[in-house]
């Protein structure tokens, strides 16, 4: 029987039904025109929308305003100093007028583009203990740009999406598991109204994934695995099952690594995103594995589907790897006629040395050759795709230097590729480690919030040796390589000398540019080399610069600061030349005429100790062992700072009366140096308060003995 009420009661549910319909309807329209917007980036050269510009990630600029013939002209127009002093190795992006770049700490500061004016900042409050999950310093290498959205990846393992005028939080969710050694320090790219983010830890003995989530709720789409779990608990899908056949012993208690803290590219045209997953954990192949099996996806580039996750090919870079080396480098596409046929490519030089061109609708691979030294490896078999190692590279028995090392012959530092040139322009270094199995059995077990190699941590330190320092700073160098893709063959090669070059960008002015490691911004013809422009930035840079441009001005820009791994691990073997470090974005343009501050040196004499070595060899030997083992990664190597962490050699006598309670009881916790109770007791505390008093003595009576100055 048909009521009134019965009526009434149809119509508010027809109401509710049209207007749940609408607001449907308005999400998918939004999301429609957000995407295409990103899809057609190429159409907006004034704008710098993704990481990589556009989905390709060229890292090109059509802009040609500065050029070879006038590029002496550019000066700074502005910049802008950032709250913290850590590393920087964020590309901006700029849209619509307004630059969003973040810094250390995953602190994120929107900018005008043309001014320099602060429009907001946000910071996600990042726990400062979470500093001891990161490997190579509390980095992040920028946001994403979506309808009006800005999403950025934080240190501490969440997905935050901010709203691009006010900064105003819109959704923050947890993408990994808190409890674990889990870190984001890679952007997130936003394809088809999903936000996809990777995650870095596997020194730290996690297992990877990439997760995709909604761009305006924030609920989590799919999530893919790139090395596989435990057998007993299933497998995720089909592309885990067969992964796990190339496995042996039990992997999982390990992690397995492979996180994908970087690299990835995504093609409308064949719908597909590709992503570059990392190391193993441990990097040590024979306590990771048994020693056998490929260990799928490690050192991979693998093809997925951004609507559901769905694997679709993958190419190993290095089969069972066991130097780190990651294959999270910067994947570009671009379209080659080779052999006169056009083919649709993905290029990638990883860490291990040798430069792929593959099919990127496929995965087959072209073509492969070296672009820097290699001892590893002979070549590439075209039939079987994988490298011809030489024999021996994986007895480490007794220790093995390798080249390219665990720094690889290229490392995160974005490439760019010039359509006009054909050539891709790779920020190369030569780069060589020592690998030795564990000595001490605890080493070859799986510790947890602790970095877990599967390697003798000594034997990637630098001999105790007077004069070894200045030997191997001239063996560790970084060069500007430009590479032809179609012949695999150099074309020309800039050495920088020291290692620690950044990213770079080319421009449709014939222009290249890219920091030095002395911390000059450098301008070069793109076709010969020639250097052609400089100005100092007053700190070391790691980042890419970015080209955009506002009211028919072209600007260059990059964001400074030194860290990352390279200046906490490596130590005395980089440097900031006696610099304070500072973070911060400069913005150059023709006529532009802003000064930089005057400088702060810092003052690189080391002072007397703090007070004398009581201890005898064996607890000074211990001390040397549990340092590298604990503190390395962030002090830098033989307690040599790298000029961002403090220089323990230069400790107080007030930090040595304290140094069971920051050792142990974790009193710097707010400023990142977390207690190691739960590893170290209060004997090891003082073993390694000894070997840095011995270090501190050492480079005192180094430095007022003439003949060692």
């Amino acid at each position: 029987m048909i009521t009134y009420a019965n009526i009434f009661k149809l119509v508010i549910i027809a109401s509710l039904l049209v207007a749940c319909t609408s607001k449907s309807t308005d999400s998918n329209i939004e999301k429609d025109n957000a995407s295409a917007r990103l899809v057609n980036a190429a159409s907006e050269p004034q704008n710098w929308l993704t990481h990589g510009r556009t989905y390709d990630e060229q890292r090109h600029s059509p802009l040609d305003q500065i050029n070879t013939a006038n590029v002496s002209d550019l000066g700074l127009t502005w910049s802008f100093d950032m709250t913290t002093k850590r590393g920087v190795e964020a590309t901006p992006i700029v849209v619509d007028g307004v630059m969003y770049v973040t810094g250390s700490w995953s602190i994120v500061y929107a900018l005008d583009a043309k001014t320099g004016k602060l429009l907001w900042d946000y910071d996600p409050k990042v726990d400062r203990a979470t500093a001891v999950k990161a490997c190579c310093d509390v980095v992040n290498r920028g946001v994403a740009y979506y309808g009006g959205k800005i999403y950025l990846g934080t240190i501490d393992g969440r997905l935050v999406a901010l709203d691009g005028a006010s900064g105003e939080t819109v959704w923050d969710v947890m993408t990994v598991d808190p409890t674990k050694s889990y870190t984001i320090t890679g952007a997130p790219r936003v394809i088809k109204g999903k936000v996809v983010i990777g995650n870095g830890g596997a020194e730290m003995g996690v297992r990877g994934y990439v997760s995709a989530y909604d761009a305006i709720t924030g609920e989590m789409h799919w999530r893919f695995y790139t090395v596989p779990g435990n057998p007993v608990d299933g497998f995720e899908n089909d592309a885990m099952k067969m992964a796990a056949a190339t496995w042996n012993g039990e992997w999982w208690k390990w992690g397995g690594g492979g996180t994908v803290w970087d690299s990835m590219a995504y093609d409308p045209e064949f719908d597909l995103l590709y992503i570059g997953v990392g190391n193993g954990s441990p990097w040590n192949h024979k306590l990771r594995s048994n020693g056998e099996g490929d260990n799928l996806f490690l050192a991979s580039i693998v093809a997925i589907r951004p609507d559901t996750g769905e694997y679709v090919w993958h190419y190993q870079t290095t089969p069972g790897e066991s130097w780190d080396y990651t294959a999270t480098q910067h994947i570009m596409l671009a379209d080659l006629t080779i052999e006169g046929k056009l083919r649709k490519v993905l290029m990638q030089a990883p860490k291990n040395g040798f430069f792929y061109v593959i099919d990127r609708k496929t995965g087959e691979l072209i073509s492969a050759n070296n672009y820097v030294d290699i001892n590893w490896a002979s070549h590439v078999d075209m039939k079987t795709g994988r490298p011809v190692e030489l024999p021996g590279v994986r007895d480490f028995s007794e220790p093995k230097v390798i080249t390219p090392g665990s720094g690889g012959g290229h490392n995160w530092h974005p490439m760019s590729y010039e359509p006009e040139t054909g050539l891709v322009y790779i920020p190369a270094q030569n780069f060589l480690a020592s690998y030795l199995d564990p000595q001490d059995p605890s080493d070859k077990q799986y510790k947890p919030g602790t970095s877990n190699l599967g390697v003798d941590m000594m034997g990637l330190a630098a001999p105790d040796q007077p004069g070894i320092r200045p030997a191997m700073r001239k063996m560790f160098n970084s060069f500007i390589l430009a590479w032809d893709p179609i012949t695999q063959k150099s074309v020309w090669q800039f050495d920088h000398k020291d290692v620690g070059a950044s990213g770079m960008v080319t421009t449709a002015g014939g222009l290249l540019f890219q920091a030095n490691p002395q911390g000059y911004l450098t301008a070069y013809n793109s076709r010969t080399g020639e250097k052609l422009w400089s100005q100092w930035l007053q700190t070391n840079a790691m980042a890419a610069p970015i080209s955009y441009q506002i009211d028919g001005e072209q600007y260059i820009a990059i964001a400074a600061g030194w860290g990352g791994g390279y200046a906490t691990i490596l130590g005395g073997l980089t440097g900031q030349y006696g610099l304070k470090n500072r973070s911060r974005v400069l913005v150059y343009k023709l006529g532009g005429t802003s000064k930089l501050p005057a400088v702060e040196k810092s003052n690189a004499a080391i002072p007397p100790p703090a007070e004398a070595v009581t201890a005898d060899e064996t607890v000074l030997n211990q001390g040397m062992l549990l340092y590298h083992r604990n503190c390395q990664l962030c002090h830098g190597d033989r307690a040599v700072s790298g000029g961002v962490i403090p220089d323990l050699r230069r400790s107080s006598k007030a930090v040595h009366d304290m140094w069971p309670g920051i050792v142990i009881g974790g009193a710097l916790q707010d400023g990142g140096m977390v207690g190691f109770s739960n590893i170290l007791d209060m004997k090891d505390a003082e073993a390694i308060r000894q070997y840095i008093l011995q270090e501190a003595a050492k480079a005192y009576a180094a430095q007022n003995t003439p003949e060692t100055n």
